[in-house]
């Protein structure tokens, strides 16, 4: 498992203490929309954290801040190479198209 990080959060994604709060307002038995509220989040945010993250402990579904934040940072990873490193013909016409040597066929850049 990678280390996981406690970088600042930019206000899109949830950061590790926003988890660890659901993580104990859900062990208290607090819904959904009251967690969001707490957090000032839309429920559906908090809805999808649940959904997404749960980790099966004891035969049954529990939300655990640690294991939300790895699987979390494990999908923001990008799998595979952008198309325009991989693919040199498609950047170079990207490029000519961006800087105007290339027009489209109604003869606009």
């Amino acid at each position: 498992m990678s280390p996981l990080t406690l970088s600042e959060p930019t206000g899109r994604y949830l950061s590790f203490e926003e988890r660890e709060e659901i993580a104990i307002l859900r062990a208290q038995g607090r819904g959904v929309r009251s967690i969001a509220r707490t957090l000032g989040r839309d429920p559906g945010t908090i809805s999808r954290e649940l959904r997404r993250n749960a980790a099966t402990r004891s035969g049954k579904l529990e939300y655990r801040a640690t294991v939300a934040q790895w699987k979390a940072q494990e999908a923001a990873k990008r799998p595979k190479t952008a198309k325009l490193v991989a693919n040199l013909r498609l950047r170079d016409y990207v490029q000519d198209r961006l800087s105007g040597k290339v027009t489209g066929p109604d003869g606009t850049p």
